[in-house]
């Protein structure tokens, strides 16, 4: 599996996000990247065509999580945008990936099916939060193990985890999304369960979703190439 580094485009509004892949483009770079819902519900699926039309692989984040027809056919409709990956959340069930799975191959015209994961655990959640606020007992690594399990019981492709997770996907033969990227000595913000880019390279993830330590850098394409050059 190739190792890659998806850009979380978390912008408000179509404008800044082209204006910020410009920066990239006058350098004849078309990064991966990551629309997710602020974006979506902002611009629409217009705008995902729009990028998808320009040469960008795009990972479309919207987590669904519904009973298995309304996803079957939600995803019936996110396959017409040609996206690169998107996903479910897992804690929907066994039966629900497979019917977003199954609308998924239904609605594609790709000949590169498109890759559909699951979020196991948000990285935004400690064991702490897991226990007294989900009322989901145990340790943390154990509840994604048995979310991941049940993804791969479903025929998806992988699934989003922190980096410290993306051994045991290794492991499950998944492939692993890991958000929760910072460099040496950066602030964490809201997540938790965080690591470098050379960190997730020797770990295992496959992917890494890095947001702000390059979108609100000064030089986002210096940043970006410093991702690469740790984990790639």
């Amino acid at each position: 599996m190739n190792r890659d580094v998806i850009i979380a485009c978390d912008f408000s509004s179509k404008i800044e996000t082209l204006s910020f892949l410009e920066k990239f483009s006058k350098e004849g770079l078309k990064p991966y990247i990551k629309i997710g819902m602020e974006l979506f519900y902002k611009e629409g699926p217009d705008f995902v065509r729009e990028v998808v039309d320009g040469g960008y692989q795009v990972f479309l984040d919207l987590k669904l999580n519904d009973i298995p027809n309304t996803v079957h056919k939600a995803m019936k409709n996110i396959a017409s945008l040609n996206v690169s990956m998107t996903n479910v959340h897992s804690l929907g069930g066994i039966e629900m990936m497979k019917a977003a799975y199954e609308g998924l191959m239904e609605g594609t015209t790709l000949s590169k099916k498109p890759e559909l994961i699951a979020v196991t655990l948000l990285t935004s959640i400690d064991k702490n939060i897991m226990e007294n606020e989900l009322g989901i007992k145990g340790e943390v690594a154990n509840n994604v193990k048995r979310l991941a399990l049940n993804t791969k019981a479903a025929g998806l492709d992988g699934v989003v985890c922190s980096p410290w997770e993306a051994g045991l996907m290794k492991e499950l033969g998944l492939i692993s999304v890991t958000p929760g990227i910072r460099f040496e000595g950066a602030a964490v913000g809201d997540q938790k369960r965080v690591s470098t880019p050379a960190l997730a390279k020797e770990i295992g993830s496959t992917y890494i979703v890095v947001g702000r330590p390059i979108t609100a850098a000064q030089d986002p394409v210096a940043n970006y190439k410093k991702c690469i050059d740790e984990f790639i």
